[in-house]
């Protein structure tokens, strides 16, 4: 008798095991808080060669409990000052970063005298870098909770539309040959180095490196295509086998990266440009508002090419049935090689946008956000496009919002606890189809 069993407890297998994987890797930009000196928690977190540290004091007494945190070029850390004032915090290498004093820590009625509850800090010769903070008395300007709610869902709304280009790619490598290609972080990775060449080195203007960016983009999946995979599916070798063989590409292109391109982190041309007020206290930069904007042009042209082109309907007619799609005279060599240069292509376009909105340009960043590129593809239903979408804006809003509620170093938890919950009631994902086998 055949055995029949639903495919989509695969779906919540993968959420599964998205979940452990992000526990432990999805934040580790916490890593490097610390504050090791007298009587400071958080003495016990790594260490580096390179930290800021002061002294917070009101009236010449040293105020402890008060948070203390430092972000830039992607990083992100925060400690608490100790019984004698006193704060450490440790970043992984000589960079401009941005200071910030949580003031709702601070006592009642005392506040960071002149603006340097947020300022930005940088290194001199030295390894390390001293900023001590006086508080006085006056009183705190706060942000209302619905301002601070709909900045957050703006910025989610943009995080998950770079996601979405991303997650695109990779639902449609999966639709048409089925394999789950660990590499799709690089490909990401390699957009952002592309534009950095040009944008920064070479000095070429941003609206010309964009598409230039791209179209390089695709030609590097051409190349991975003829070169790789296409040969390896002549051989008929198996997926995971294909899959193995996507991790081993993805380490060995990632360190090839850091040892060309260095692992100090660069700058796009105007990631630090000064946000502009749209409403209320809701701010954004011009770069966040053109990054939205590019998403959502170029993921309304991907839906137009799958709905109304032949080789669109050709490469939905592959995912569905890629045997009957042969048999009806669909090149599926040709189909598949598009699609790979397509998905590259997007996915140098989300380095870019990813590069602006970390910000800052590095040879592993693409690795940072691979698992929420697969949470959201699963989420939306294995192997379909318009399901990556829908499944990347839903994480791009969780990630985002959820740090009105927790810490940033668990923004990511959120995301996942949804996940695996949709998976439990709808295991096939939100656009999946529920499929038998056997």
């Amino acid at each position: 008798m055949t055995q029949r069993r639903s495919t989509g407890w695969v779906g919540v297998l993968v959420g599964l095991l998205l979940a452990a994987a992000m526990a432990l890797f999805a934040a580790p930009t916490g890593a490097y808080a610390a504050g090791d000196a007298p009587d400071t928690p958080g003495g016990d977190q790594e260490q580096t060669d390179f930290y800021f540290g002061g002294v917070i004091t009101f009236d010449d007494e040293p105020v402890p409990d008060v948070t203390v945190a430092v972000e830039g070029g992607g990083f992100e850390a925060e400690t608490i000052t100790g019984a004698d004032g006193r704060w450490r915090l440790y970043v992984p290498e000589k960079d401009t970063y941005t200071l910030i004093v949580d003031e709702s820590t601070l006592p009642d009625g005392v506040i960071v005298e002149g603006e340097s509850a947020s300022q930005e800090v940088e290194f001199g010769l030295t390894g390390s870098k001293i900023v001590n903070l006086f508080l006085g008395e006056g009183v705190r300007e706060t942000t209302s909770f619905v301002d601070q709610l709909v900045e957050r869902i703006i910025n989610g709304l943009n995080f998950g539309l770079l996601l979405a280009l991303a997650a695109i790619g990779v639902s449609l490598i999966f639709g048409t040959t089925g394999l789950t290609n660990f590499a799709h972080a690089e490909m990401v990775t390699f957009g952002a180095i592309v534009a950095v060449i040009l944008g920064v080195f070479w000095q070429v203007p941003m609206w010309l490196t964009i598409p230039i960016v791209v179209i390089v983009g695709a030609a590097f999946g051409w190349v991975l295509d003829a070169g790789l995979w296409r040969p390896l599916r002549r051989k008929g070798i198996g997926l995971v086998p294909l899959m193995i063989v996507s991790i081993g590409l993805s380490l060995a292109v990632r360190y090839l990266y850091q040892f060309y391109f260095g692992g100090s982190t660069v700058q796009l041309p105007g990631a630090g440009s000064a946000k502009i007020q749209l409403f209320g206290a809701v701010q954004l930069s011009p770069v966040n508002l053109m990054s939205m904007g590019i998403s959502i042009v170029v993921i309304v042209a991907v839906a137009v090419w799958l709905l109304r082109t032949r080789v669109g309907k050709a490469t939905r007619a592959i995912s569905d049935n890629p045997g009957l799609a042969a048999a009806s005279g669909i090149d599926v060599d040709r189909v598949v090689r598009i699609v790979w240069m397509m998905a590259a292509a997007l996915a140098a376009l989300a380095g870019i946008l990813w590069g602006y909105f970390r910000p800052g340009v590095r040879w592993d960043m693409g690795v940072h956000i691979l698992l929420l590129i697969f949470a959201a593809v699963t989420l939306g239903g294995l192997g379909t496009a318009f399901g990556a979408l829908v499944g990347a804006i839903i994480v791009g809003l969780l990630v985002e919002v959820s740090t009105l509620w927790m810490p940033s170093d668990l923004k990511y938890v959120g995301a996942l606890v949804v996940l695996i919950l949709i998976l439990l009631v709808r295991p096939q994902g939100i656009l999946g189809r529920k499929e038998r086998l056997g």
